[in-house]
């Protein structure tokens, strides 16, 4: 059983793409899947997609490389973990490496990039960076 599910997609996303695997399948959540669903949109991955039935539900998550063969993905370092949770305001939101990351935050609108929360001008849980 794992303790930290959000956590564990960012890992296997880096894992695989370190080992230049095409894509990587994880267990199915409403969270992930907005969660996948931003890293689509930020350029991270190709394409997400939900398989399978009831109980058996699985992420399909197609990896992004690019020209040269590398994977898109760096790095990650998860912020908020089970055990400490880390919020910040709209004001304290600051770009990751400078601007050639994303933060993923979690906000009552919905799952966000620091662009798009600093656009809107809402804070909210700090989930990981990614770059």
């Amino acid at each position: 059983m794992v303790n930290d599910p959000i956590g564990d997609l960012i890992v296997r996303l880096k894992n695989a793409g370190a080992v230049k695997k095409a894509s990587v399948s994880v267990p199915f959540s409403t969270f992930k899947l907005a969660i996948a669903e931003k890293l689509k949109d930020a350029g991270y991955v190709t394409s997400v997609e939900k398989k399978g039935k009831k109980i058996k539900k699985t992420i399909d998550v197609l990896l992004k490389y690019d020209a040269a063969g590398e994977h898109v993905i760096h790095g990650v370092k998860r912020v908020s973990k089970p055990g400490r949770r880390l919020y910040r305001g709209a004001r304290e939101i600051v770009s990751v490496r400078y601007g050639h990351g994303s933060l993923v935050l979690s906000t009552p609108r919905g799952v966000m990039t620091d662009k798009e929360a600093r656009k809107e001008k809402i804070g909210g849980e700090a989930l990981f960076e990614i770059w």
